[in-house]
């Protein structure tokens, strides 16, 4: 039963620089920055859960033998967040921006495990 509307797609919960992300195949995710140029390959073992056909798998942890393989599609920076200090009465402004590096990465394996 290929596309039915009972069929739940494959997907892993993986956990990279700090924070947790969905990851399921051919999606593209933005993570904090991780060394690479475009075009290599990054292999994610910090995988919390795994969602497939037989059901769900929740680490211990982390899901033993699971992984999901991602390719780096681009390096970039992230918004830009404004910032302003203001203390009254003293003449005292200052104003500075800063913009997070980024790493996006698409999904192309995910691997369940035991």
């Amino acid at each position: 039963m290929v596309g039915g509307a009972g069929e739940i797609p494959m997907y892993a919960i993986v956990k990279t620089g700090g924070k947790q992300f969905k990851a399921a195949k051919d999606e593209i995710i933005v993570v904090e920055k991780i060394d690479g140029e475009a075009g290599a390959t990054v292999e994610l073992t910090d995988v919390l859960m795994v969602v497939d056909d037989a059901g769900t798998t929740v680490g211990t942890p982390y899901v033993k033998g699971a992984k999901v393989v991602t390719e780096i599609v681009r390096q970039a920076k992230g918004k830009k967040i404004d910032a302003f200090n203001y203390k009254p009465k003293k003449n005292q402004r200052k104003r500075w921006g800063h913009r997070q590096p980024e790493t996006h990465l698409k999904v192309t394996v995910v691997e369940a495990g035991s």
